[in-house]
């Protein structure tokens, strides 16, 4: 009998320890709950998230920068940005013609 007693408080303090929400975690369960309209988040501003795009904004015209171009890293400058669009329109060096690529495959040197 004795042994069939701490069996079952083994039992019952095993799936005590197994549930998931204790009186502590769950204070507010039964509070009325806000409707979606009252709260709503405040929409994002340049200064809580800077985007890649104004984190490379110190890039100007005539800039030498580092470029990934098909997976390979070249030496180049700057010939003009457009910031909007996400593009830098850059000269290769050692190349004659321009090419356009993302803010973010540029680094500046």
């Amino acid at each position: 009998m004795t042994r069939k007693l701490i069996v079952m408080l083994a039992l019952s303090f095993a799936l005590s320890a197994c549930e998931s929400e204790t009186p502590e975690n769950n204070s507010n369960a039964n509070a009325a709950k806000p409707n979606a309209t009252t709260q709503t988040p405040a929409p994002a501003t340049p200064s809580q998230a800077a985007s890649p795009a104004a984190v490379k904004t110190e890039l100007k015209a005539g800039d030498k920068v580092k470029v990934t171009i098909n997976g390979a890293n070249a030496q180049a400058t700057v010939v003009s940005l457009d910031e909007k669009a996400g593009k830098v329109t850059i000269r290769v060096d050692g190349e004659k013609q321009d090419k356009t690529v993302a803010i973010a495959d540029v680094l500046k040197q």
